[in-house]
């Protein structure tokens, strides 16, 4: 009887070395003219050192949800994504209810989710093929539209869902279930509803708060609210979450990750919970949480002192 695949992470353990060749996966944008460059880079660094990586590039509408399994095959113990936050999005998509490690390097601009930048990615490989890493589980969600009892749109998302009030950019009123019982309606221009890993994405443009990414919560925040008692909200992941949108604008719509799921329609109900599969994001011992929070929003947490360091604490890693 021939042996079962190994599970997807196998190799890949925090702490301990890696047990052999990690087999890798480098995947990016291919309209991003430094994908190509810096993944034949990574690549030669990573069989130089062992490893079986392989490439795989593909434009922006080519990620199709679910399609890692069958286009790499079982046992890939990492996935290295080119690119910036977008580029991890997608990719988290693409995996689907298959979900790898995943390390970032980022290629793009503000790059919160990534874990490094490129002069710094052979370093974080060799640091996680030593052990020396921890695997962040990030929650995802389902999203799931339905119109007159009827499933119109099924999506797996990592950062939020959005209903958008749309044209002619009027508000709109969301009503807010909680297992099954009414919480509240807004109205307002539109309804941010993020996970954690999330929060420092569309939810932290709105003013919502940072919440920690490994918690296990959901955050809604409204955009512009016509009343002041309409504010962020914090609750547990374990719920039931259904927005109902009785009087949409023509150009409302439904968007999970920065992708125009669906337009809505009157009545239209909307249902998230928390998906089974977790994100695993990469992280080593030099690029923490916090010390992601400090670079790539400033959150210096102290006044500028002199020489560009904040007056609030000593030097930490």
């Amino acid at each position: 009887m021939a042996a079962s695949p190994p599970p997807p992470g196998a190799c890949l353990k925090p702490g301990r070395p890696a047990a052999g060749g990690l087999r890798i996966v480098i995947v990016g944008p291919a309209e991003l003219p430094e994908v190509e460059a810096e993944g034949r880079r990574v690549e030669r660094f990573l069989a130089d050192a062992g490893h079986l990586p392989r490439i795989r590039f593909a434009r922006r509408e080519d990620w199709g949800p679910g399609g890692f399994a069958a286009e790499t095959g079982p046992g890939v113990d990492l996935v290295v994504v080119l690119g910036g936050d977008g580029s991890i999005l997608r990719t988290a998509r693409w995996m689907g209810y298959h979900q790898v490690p995943v390390l970032g390097i980022n290629l793009g601009t503000l790059g919160f989710l990534a874990t490094c930048a490129p002069a710094e990615a052979e370093s974080a490989l060799a640091a996680v093929a030593a052990g020396r890493f921890q695997a962040i589980d990030h929650m995802m969600f389902e999203c799931v539209v339905l119109r007159g009892g009827t499933v119109v749109q099924r999506e797996l998302g990592l950062n939020e869902t959005s209903l958008l009030a749309g044209p002619p950019f009027s508000m709109i009123e969301i009503a807010l279930h909680v297992d099954g019982e009414l919480a509240t309606t807004y109205r307002a221009d539109g309804l941010i509803v993020s996970t954690p890993v999330g929060s420092t994405a569309y939810n932290l443009s709105a003013g919502g708060p940072i919440v920690r990414k490994d918690l296990d919560a959901f955050v809604f925040t409204p955009l512009n609210p016509h009343t002041l008692t309409n504010r962020t909200v914090v609750d547990s992941a374990h719920r039931g979450y259904e927005l109902v949108v009785p009087r949409p604008n023509a150009g409302s719509a439904c968007v999970v990750d920065g992708r125009v799921v669906t337009g809505l329609m009157p009545g239209d109900r909307i249902s998230i919970r928390r998906a089974e599969p977790r994100f695993a994001l990469v992280e080593t011992v030099e690029h923490g949480y916090y010390r992601t929070l400090r670079d790539k929003l400033e959150w210096g947490g102290g006044l500028r002192g002199a020489g560009g360091r904040t007056a609030a604490s000593p030097a930490t890693p």
